[in-house]
C-alpha cells in the first residue's frame, strides 16, 4: 500500500520540478537499476544523464565476451512475478527474449542431486536412513518452541530441522558468504528463502510444483538470446534513442551538498549540476564522496558495511556438452568453488561452435585475500585442476581461460548491519533530492527485478509526484514463493523477486 503522508526525503519531488537540460535528472550507476531510470526518465523525454564509472554497462549483470564465446557473470534468470518488471523486460528485448528450461543439480557428498527436489532421486542418493534422520529433525523444530531467531542458522534450523541445515545449508552458505552462518542475520534467511520449506519443497519433490507456485522451483525462465548484458546494452541503445545520455569512463568523485540537496556532480574531471540524483552506488561510496563530509558516526556506520567479492574463472573446453544443467550448486567441501555455470544451456548463442563447452567456475571471496590477488593464469589451473577433480572434464580438454572479477557484489547482513543502516538513512533523510536505489545502492539483497523495481518507484516519485518509500521495495515478506493473485503495479509491497534461487541461495 502507498503511503501518502509526505516525508522528509520526498520534498522537492513534485511533477514538473525544475528538470532542465541545464539542470538534468542524473542517474549514478550504470547497471539494472541505474539503466532502468535512465530508459523511464528519456522515454518520457526528460533530460538525463546515466553515469557509469567502468566502459561495460550491466553491472554484475554484464556479459563477458572473449574470442565470440559468452560468460554470464553470476547466472541470471529472468523470472518475476511484478508485472511492470516483465512488460518491461519484453519492451526491451522483443523477439531476443527466449524462453529457456531451467535444470540445475546440487553436488552433495560426491553425488548428483536433482533440482528441483526429486523424490525417488532423493530417497537414491540419501537413503532411508538419513532421509528418515531429516525427517525427524525437521518434525522436532517443528513442534518445538522456536526460541530466537536472530541469526541464519537459527532461522533455518527452525523452519528445516537442524540436520537438513548442517548437510544442505551449513556448508554451502558459509562457503559463499565466507563467515559462520551464526554470523549472518536472519533478516538476510527471511528475505532470500522465505516461504519455503522442508515439508514444500518435499511436496514439491514428490507431486510436483503445479503451476510454477514455489519460485524457488520455477521449471523455466527468459533469457537474451547473448546473455544479459544483452538486455543493458539495448536499454543504453534505447536511452541515447529517446535523447538521453549513457555516459562510460565516468566515475563519480564527488557530491557537493548544500541546503539540503546535490547541487554538484562530479564525474570524469566534469562537473554536472542536477535537478535529482538517483544513486545505485555503494552506501559506502556515496556517503565517502559527499561534500562537505558526512557526519563521523555515518562514515564509520557507511565503512562498516561489509561486502561479498566474487570472481568467475571462465573455462573454454574441447567437448560437445559437460552436462545439461544450466548450474550446478557445489555443496562439497573438498573444493573451494561455489556453483558452476554451463552457458550453452543458458542459450545456445552463447558459444561460437558445436565443439566446445563453455562453462564458468564461481568463487566467493573478499577484495584482497588470496584467491582474490592470484595471478589469473594460476587462478586458472586452480579452476582447472577443481573441475577435474569433481569428475566433470578433464584437465587437458581444457582449450583456454580468463578470470573476471567483481567488487562489492553480495552486501552482508551482520550483527552490526541494522544500526548501521540507521545511522545512514537518518543522514540521507536530509537530502532531498538523492534517492538510493538497486543493490548496493539500499544495501539490499535484492535480484535484478527488485533493484529495476526500486528504479520504478524512484522516478513516480519524481515525475509524478508520488511517496514510495523506496527502502519498503523487497523488505518485509519479500521473498514470496507462491503466486499473489491480487498483486497490481504501482503498488508500494514488499514484492516478490526476480529470479529463482537455490534452498541455500546466493544470488
Amino acid at each position: 500500500m502507498t503511503d501518502t503522508t509526505p516525508r522528509p526525503s520526498d520534498r522537492g519531488l513534485a511533477p514538473g520540478s525544475e528538470i532542465t537540460p541545464e539542470r538534468p535528472v542524473v542517474v549514478l550507476g550504470g547497471g539494472p537499476a541505474g539503466l532502468t531510470a535512465g530508459y523511464l526518465l528519456a522515454k518520457q523525454g526528460k533530460p538525463v544523464i546515466v553515469l557509469e564509472s567502468t566502459d561495460q554497462v550491466g553491472g554484475i549483470a554484464r556479459t563477458e565476451v572473449r574470442d565470440g564465446y559468452r560468460f554470464d557473470l553470476g547466472g541470471h534468470r529472468f523470472f518475476t512475478k511484478v508485472k511492470e518488471v516483465d512488460d518491461l523486460w519484453h519492451e526491451i528485448m522483443k523477439e531476443e527474449f527466449l524462453k529457456r528450461p531451467r535444470q540445475s543439480r546440487i553436488y552433495w557428498n560426491k553425488k548428483f542431486l536433482e533440482y528441483p527436489l526429486d523424490g525417488m532421486d532423493v530417497i537414491r542418493k540419501l537413503g532411508p536412513v538419513e532421509l528418515a534422520r531429516c525427517g525427524f529433525s525437521y518434525l522436532w523444530a517443528a513442534i518445538r518452541p522456536k526460541g530466537r531467531e536472530e541469526t541464519f542458522e537459527q532461522w533455518v534450523s527452525n523452519r528445516f530441522g537442524k540436520r537438513l541445515f548442517n548437510l544442505f545449508f551449513k556448508t554451502y552458505t558459509e562457503k559463499v558468504w565466507g563467515v559462520s552462518t551464526s554470523e549472518l542475520r536472519a533478516e538476510w534467511a527471511e528475505q532470500r528463502i522465505k516461504g519455503l520449506s522442508f515439508f514444500s519443497a518435499a511436496k514439491s519433490a514428490f507431486f510436483g510444483n503445479r503451476g510454477n507456485k514455489i519460485k524457488s522451483l520455477i521449471s523455466e525462465f527468459n533469457y537474451p538470446r547473448y546473455g544479459p548484458g544483452q538486455m543493458w546494452e539495448q536499454m543504453t541503445d534505447d536511452i541515447r534513442a529517446h535523447g538521453g545520455e549513457v555516459r562510460l569512463n565516468a566515475p563519480v568523485t564527488r557530491l557537493r551538498i548544500e541546503g539540503g540537496k546535490v547541487i554538484e556532480v562530479v564525474a570524469g574531471g566534469e562537473t554536472l549540476t542536477p535537478s535529482h540524483v538517483i544513486s545505485s552506488l555503494p552506501l559506502r561510496t556515496t556517503v565517502g564522496i559527499a561534500d562537505p563530509e558526512a557526519p563521523v558516526d555515518v562514515r564509520d556506520a557507511a565503512r562498516g558495511l561489509r561486502y561479498r567479492d566474487f570472481l568467475t574463472v571462465a573455462l573454454v573446453i574441447e567437448s560437445e556438452d559437460l552436462f545439461p544443467d544450466n548450474w550446478i550448486y557445489i555443496h562439497e567441501p573438498g573444493v573451494q568453488v561455489g556453483r558452476i555455470q554451463n552457458f550453452r544451456s543458458w542459450s545456445p548463442w552463447m558459444v561460437p561452435n558445436d565443439t566446445d563447452a563453455s562453462i564458468g567456475m564461481e568463487y566467493f571471496c573478499f577484495e584482497g585475500d588470496e584467491l582474490w590477488n592470484m595471478d589469473d593464469d594460476d587462478l586458472v589451473k586452480f579452476a582447472t585442476r577443481e573441475i577435474q577433480q569433481l569428475g566433470l572434464a578433464k584437465a587437458e580438454k581444457v582449450k583456454f581461460g580468463f578470470a573476471v572479477r567483481v567488487h562489492k557484489a553480495y552486501p552482508i547482513y551482520d550483527a552490526e548491519y541494522p544500526d548501521r543502516m540507521v545511522e545512514i538513512r537518518g543522514w540521507l533523510e536530509g537530502i532531498d533530492n538523492l534517492i538510493q536505489v538497486g543493490r548496493n545502492g539500499l544495501h539490499r539483497y535484492n535480484n535484478s527485478d527488485h533493484s529495476m523495481l526500486t528504479s520504478m518507484r524512484a522516478v513516480d516519485n519524481i515525475l509524478l509526484g508520488t511517496h514510495h518509500d523506496i527502502w519498503a521495495v523487497n523488505a518485509e515478506s519479500v521473498y514470496h514463493e507462491e503466486d499473489v493473485e491480487d498483486e497490481q503495479p504501482y503498488r508500494n509491497p514488499p514484492s516478490p523477486p526476480a529470479m529463482e534461487q537455490p534452498l541455500a541461495s546466493e544470488r
